[in-house]
């Protein structure tokens, strides 16, 4: 399954290694799940579903289901669980839980030109949806390598997290050309401050 935010276009792409850090991501620099139809753009962005899956059926519950689960999944990431273990372990249980739901099951079909295709069996449900994202996040919090690599953003303000692929491990910013711009030009402007005083 692919990976990546779907972002409108006059957004900057964002893409943090994981659909639940993904998923985080929709919180930031403001609510982007504010209507059922954004969220039916950030599924198939995201490709929980096979592009072209219909989703009418998605509604405000959906809606609901997606912002608690980035908010019990932005806890397990960015909370230790020594900070408070009872508010760990709740979250914990919820993702667990969310995650026992069957994924949608994908199929093979021949496309319109002949290629084969990946479709869904029937119409996704969105706690098979909630399901993959909260199995991203199980794999995630058990996967000590990948779990080393999770990074917030030191930008100003910032609360992006991400997986941190770079080489050496050296990645600072959710995003170069947004959070490292704006802290390249304030680091220009504080020299060049120096440099007229």
């Amino acid at each position: 399954m692919a990976l990546g935010t779907a972002t409108p276009p006059n957004e900057p792409r964002f893409d943090a290694g994981r659909i639940c850090l993904d998923l985080l991501a929709t919180a930031h620099p403001a609510e982007r799940l504010d209507a059922v139809g954004p969220l039916r753009v950030w599924i198939t962005g995201a490709a929980l579903v096979p592009p072209g899956t219909p989703l009418a059926h998605a509604d405000a519950s959906w809606l609901v289901g997606f912002r608690e689960l980035r908010g019990v999944i932005g806890q397990l990431v960015r909370i230790p669980c020594t900070a408070d273990p009872r508010t760990y372990e709740s979250a914990l249980a919820r993702v667990n839980e969310t995650a026992r739901a069957a994924p949608p099951a994908p199929r093979a079909v021949r496309g319109a030109d002949g290629t084969l295709v990946r479709e869904l069996a029937g119409p996704p449900k969105c706690a098979a949806l909630l399901a993959v994202v909260a199995r991203d996040a199980v794999e995630l919090l058990t996967d000590p390598v990948a779990r080393a690599a999770v990074r917030e953003c030191e930008g100003d303000n910032c609360p992006l997290v991400y997986l941190d692929t770079s080489r050496g491990r050296r990645r600072r910013w959710c995003s170069s050309e947004v959070c490292g711009n704006r802290e390249r030009v304030a680091r220009h402007r504080r020299r060049a401050a120096l440099a007229r005083a």
